[in-house]
């Protein structure tokens, strides 16, 4: 795990969730998962795109164009806001201590990010599953962090890891598995122009990294919906 402070929260309630607000919130924290960055400079945003629509030809005083800068700087905004999440307000106390320690399993959950390499989108779905000890988190809780990685500057790579990492860090679980499906613009609009090519990326921490039978069972679960069988 990246920030061994995570380890050995006390689980006693108020205490315990006051402990965890205070680590989702501190620098060290924040910084490992690239969190807390300063607002968007939106004036900078408007006038770089001016330049750039400048410099392919484009006349910026026709109709068309007259709002562009501004919209792309309010889309960068929303496209690039995982960078400014509140984990603590994004998890919101919501862990709950449980008597359970069968996998569970997030399927299909839809994101789109940008590809930091040319700024183009690449979307799709990521699957998520985790073995719990002694604590879960609450179901829409997930798809939450996954858009917080997606949300940003990204490689799909990366994001897997990330994605993965947090929630391990959260919750503390005997193993945490993480598959995404990803098609990319920059593959599809552009290079090879391969418009049916997607790529797959996984993450497997702990008992889905040291157990094949745990392993399989998850990727079981996804094969039998259609999803590659990894």
């Amino acid at each position: 795990m990246y920030f061994n402070g995570m380890k050995g929260i006390a689980h006693n309630g108020i205490n315990a969730q006051a402990e965890m607000e205070d680590k989702l919130s501190s620098e060290a924290f924040l910084k490992v998962f690239e969190l807390g960055l300063p607002p968007v400079d939106r004036k900078t945003i408007e006038a770089a795109t001016t330049d750039i629509l400048t410099a392919v030809g484009e006349d910026v005083r026709r109709e068309g164009l007259l709002k562009t800068p501004d919209r792309v700087a309010r889309m960068y905004e929303e496209l690039l806001s995982g960078y400014r999440v509140d984990p603590a307000k994004l998890i919101n106390g919501a862990l709950f201590d449980v008597d359970y320690d069968d996998m569970v399993i997030v399927k299909d959950i839809e994101f789109s990010s940008l590809c930091e390499h040319h700024m183009l989108p690449f979307i799709g779905h990521a699957h998520v599953a985790y073995v719990p000890r002694g604590k879960v988190i609450g179901l829409s809780k997930i798809p939450r962090i996954v858009d917080m990685f997606a949300n940003r500057l990204q490689v799909q790579e990366r994001m897997t890891r990330q994605i993965a990492d947090f929630i391990s860090e959260v919750l503390d679980p005997r193993g945490v598995a993480v598959v995404v499906e990803g098609k990319h613009m920059c593959s599809m609009m552009r290079g090879v122009e391969k418009h049916d090519s997607s790529m797959t990326t996984s993450t497997m921490i702990g008992v889905f990294r040291e157990s094949v039978s745990t392993r399989t069972e998850f990727l079981s679960h996804l094969s039998r919906q259609g999803h590659f069988g990894l």
